[in-house]
């Protein structure tokens, strides 16, 4: 039978939270009687993660558990775990206990209201400030660039409809960004506050590479969102305007040329100007295989990144 609901769990190095996290989704599932599954993608853990969701699944049929080969990150084990759900709700959590199941229900009653896909906001963070900060910078950046008016993108605690995760396709680390991708593809957008509870078990996975990464994460997400259907014109617009550049460089070394018989010192001009002109002819060159990939594009296939799956 088809679950109702269906929760993805990436985990890494949790085997302190598994079984909690488990026990406290069962108990609210309990009390709104909805079919479920659970899927649970070990991303490489190196601790008992794995071996506990295998003991997860061995005494409850609706558990199933996906084991990466190694550590592929969080976008592509959630883009295997939405491959995989059957349920026509969708829910991400982390497994760190951060996020409290017993916030299940009012996402269901905001699902409810219309909403394709509803973000958690953790309102009251029990995270360092090394870790707010940035992560204020970036939803305030996020929000002024998009327009989506969320407090809190990247919270993994969301609910989605099956015809969401359908139109997603996340690599890199896209998916701090995933309700402002919806929100381009016109799906309605909203949160609801959510508990968020301090840590208790493991290592936060924050770290200054993650920072550094989400740094370059924005600059995708801004391509993305003013040239996701049309990058032709941002490399066009560069290529144009460089190649304009060079074209005045080359006009201005040839008046010379014609007024005074000779461009004495010019030649560093000279050198500026074809290289700006060739730049032009390069970056519109780029911009139109660009335009032919996104008509040509197609989800990318992440079956060779499981090692062992079951269920």
């Amino acid at each position: 039978m088809q679950p109702q609901i269906s929760f993805i769990l990436p985990a890494k190095n949790e085997e302190g939270s598994i079984d909690i996290l488990y026990s406290e989704i069962i108990e609210v599932l309990k009390k709104i009687k909805k079919s479920y599954e659970i899927i649970i993608i070990d991303d490489g853990s190196t601790d008992k993660t794995y071996q506990k969701a295998l003991d997860l699944a061995k005494k409850d049929n609706n558990v199933k558990i996906i084991k990466l080969r190694g550590n592929f990150g969080k976008s592509v084990g959630l883009q295997i775990g939405f491959s995989k759900a059957q349920g026509e709700i969708i829910f991400t959590m982390d497994v760190d206990l951060q996020d409290n199941p017993k916030e299940i229900p009012n996402f269901l009653k905001k699902l409810d209201e219309g909403y394709d896909l509803v973000s958690g906001w953790k309102k009251k963070r029990h995270d360092p400030i090394s870790k707010t900060i940035p992560s204020f910078i970036v939803n305030t950046l996020v929000k002024m660039m998009s327009g989506l008016n969320i407090h809190d993108v990247n919270c993994g605690f969301k609910a989605y409809r099956r015809v969401v995760i359908q139109n997603l396709n996340l690599y890199g680390d896209l998916y701090r960004f995933i309700p402002v991708l919806a929100h381009r593809q016109n799906f309605k957008v909203t949160e609801i506050p959510v508990e968020h509870r301090a840590r208790k078990y493991g290592k936060s996975k924050f770290g200054w590479k993650r920072f550094v990464s989400g740094w370059l994460d924005l600059l995708t997400l801004f391509f993305l969102i003013r040239y996701l259907r049309r990058p032709g014109h941002f490399f066009g617009t560069l290529g144009f305007s460089s190649f304009f550049a060079g074209f005045l460089i080359g006009l201005y070394i040839a008046y010379l040329r014609i007024t005074t018989g000779g461009i004495q010192y010019r030649h560093p001009l000279l050198f500026l100007g074809m290289l700006l002109m060739i730049i032009g002819v390069q970056l519109i060159s780029t911009g139109l295989i660009a335009e032919l990939i996104i008509h040509t594009k197609s989800k990318l296939d992440y079956s060779s990144y499981i090692e062992a799956e079951t269920n």
